[in-house]
């Protein structure tokens, strides 16, 4: 049953609650109009109240229509754009808050560049609050009376002082097998980004031709998924997450994903705000009209250039940065032993079979290495391990040993179990399920 007060702002028109929905978000708008220190003003609070606000408000309007309407349609659009740069700005203030405690590389460099964005941010912000204020008067949806918020309701989160570290890090069930998986993963998911590698500042023109074709928010958002999920798995299966002692590689390795996750957050909002707002893709008046409004409020070039040469380059730099730790993790923590195998039988390790053992050995990560006599060869490398083809093949060897990385070689000898993947013709065959990977 619904109570008397439940049932009286049922009855509101949509003039009285555009006016409710509209109230905290105007008061935020009001605060910042007001406020000459943009850069103090924009605290993590401030943010969270624009996220929220902006949401309900936006909500509210879609679920009235006002996406097909004219009057109502920029007023919509306004509260979009709060919304998306807000939640950016927000991550971006986060990263800069929490770099102190990240154990990166270019600290400096990133700090230097992470406040251009964030001053971008705060500057279309800036110039979104009174436009909408406007807005908000021509559509009748009065200024609250009690004016905006005061400074004190938007303190920062930072202080000067640090709770005692009195929980420590140890060592968890099967915390070395769940090193491994992740640091695998790690590295599995930082390849699979090679294709968005970044070689130089993209100019204008560039940052067009680039996105959406090549780089676009689905793509972005879904390896900002992965990426959670791998942060999610370390802190539950690996450690906890404290930052100032334990076992300083695990942290500096969490550092790096967790840095790069909260680059791609930044890159998927600004991307979403971007292709859904700023890209003119409508054929109506009011849809070019509006996105032109847009455009003069939040500069889409300056974006582009804070979401690509920001954000996918710091992504691919600690990407590859985050790949030397992970493999000196993995270094540290695999289970090593050693397999004797067969050479592939007639043709030795020509094209297929060297390939096929360099594609299990990069597979899990850790190092293998391919003993001839007194001879070690990179077992990940294609090259070194032909080169060793012709030795063994001068030699007259039938037989060698693989070293290292014990799940590497469990599969290199299932491997050399079905000659290598191929007759003695040289002709492909069937591999075994368990090597399905390399199909």
């Amino acid at each position: 049953m619904e109570t008397e007060a439940e049932k009286g702002f049922c009855d509101l028109s949509f003039a009285e609650r555009v006016r409710f929905y509209s109230h905290n978000y105007m008061r935020c708008l009001m605060f910042i109009r007001s406020c000459p220190d943009t850069e103090c003003t924009f605290t993590k609070s401030l943010y969270s109240k624009l996220i929220t606000s902006s949401h309900l408000l936006e909500d509210f309007l879609d679920f009235h229509g006002a996406k097909n309407n004219a009057d109502w349609y920029y007023y919509r659009e306004l509260a979009a754009a709060v919304r998306h740069l807000s939640l950016a700005g927000y991550t971006q203030k986060h990263v800069l808050n929490r770099l102190v405690f990240y154990d990166i590389d270019g600290k400096d460099e990133f700090r230097v560049q992470g406040d251009v964005v964030l001053s971008f941010i705060i500057g279309s912000l800036s110039s979104l609050a009174p436009a909408i204020l406007d807005e908000a008067s021509r559509l009748g949806v009065a200024e609250p009376v009690e004016g905006g918020y005061p400074a004190s309701n938007f303190p920062g989160v930072s202080s000067g002082e640090m709770l005692d570290y009195n929980i420590y890090d140890e060592d968890k069930d099967q915390q070395r097998n769940q090193i491994v998986r992740v640091a695998n993963e790690f590295l599995s998911i930082a390849d699979d980004f090679d294709t968005y590698e970044f070689y130089e500042v993209y100019d204008r023109d560039g940052l067009k031709a680039l996105v959406p074709d090549k780089v676009n928010e689905v793509e972005i958002r879904r390896f900002e998924m992965l990426v959670h999920n791998l942060q999610s798995s370390f802190d539950s299966y690996v450690i906890h997450g404290g930052f100032l002692y334990g076992n300083r590689r695990l942290k500096q390795f969490r550092s790096y994903f967790s840095v790069i996750f909260h680059l791609l957050q930044i890159m998927g909002r600004l991307l979403h705000f971007y292709e859904r707002h700023l890209i003119e893709v409508g054929y109506k008046n009011i849809y070019r009209v509006v996105r032109e409004r847009l455009c003069q409020l939040v500069d889409p070039d300056r974006l582009l250039d804070c979401t690509i040469n920001y954000g996918l380059y710091y992504v691919n730099h600690y990407f590859a940065s985050g790949r030397d730790v992970a493999r000196e993790i993995l270094k540290e923590n695999v289970e090593k032993g050693s397999v004797r195998t067969p050479i592939p039988r007639d043709l030795g390790f020509h094209c297929r079979p060297s390939l096929l053992v360099a594609k299990v050995v990069q597979k899990y990560g850790g190092q293998v290495e391919l003993v001839v006599g007194d001879h070690r060869f990179d077992a990940s490398s294609v090259l070194d391990i032909q080169w060793a083809g012709g030795m063994i093949q001068k030699e007259g060897i039938d037989e060698v040993v693989f070293e290292g990385d014990v799940r590497a070689l469990k599969d290199i000898e299932v491997l050399a179990g079905v000659n290598y993947g191929e007759d003695r013709m040289g002709k492909g065959i069937a591999l075994p399920k368990s090597l399905k990977y390399l199909r």
